[in-house]
């Protein structure tokens, strides 16, 4: 299993395609170092389902309500849930945004508005 800092000059292809995955590796990066070994482990995994998948299961790739383009990586391990936000380009490109591990029910709203911020910043100087 690749961690991300192996993944980020490995990104992942797309459905098969030769179509590089782009990555913001700012708070991604971030979130993702504040992690055991152990969750980075499954963090690469559910990122290698996402990227690999034909249909990847909601289980691991929800949209967001409400939140044109906006979705969000479902990472579970033991009672450890991680949220990481992230968006298609084209409809190939999975750029990703910021992380955290969800503590609530509910998304936090301070979390997925500074993803909309981080998406939209991405598809204005892309």
């Amino acid at each position: 299993m690749f961690h991300l800092k192996l993944t980020l000059l490995l990104t992942p292809f797309l459905n098969g395609t030769n179509q590089r995955a782009n990555i913001l590796p700012t708070l991604f990066s971030w979130f993702f170092d504040q992690q055991t070994e152990k969750a980075k482990e499954k963090i690469d995994h559910v990122l290698f389902v996402v990227t690999h998948a034909e249909r990847t299961p909601e289980k691991f790739l929800k949209h967001i309500e409400g939140r044109k383009g906006l979705y969000e990586i479902r990472v579970e391990m033991g009672n450890n849930i991680f949220r990481i936000f992230c968006c298609f380009d084209k409809g190939k490109i999975i750029v990703l945004f910021n992380g955290f591990q969800k503590k609530i029910q509910k998304l936090p709203k301070a979390e997925i508005d500074l993803a909309v911020k981080l998406m939209n910043e991405y598809f204005e100087n892309k």
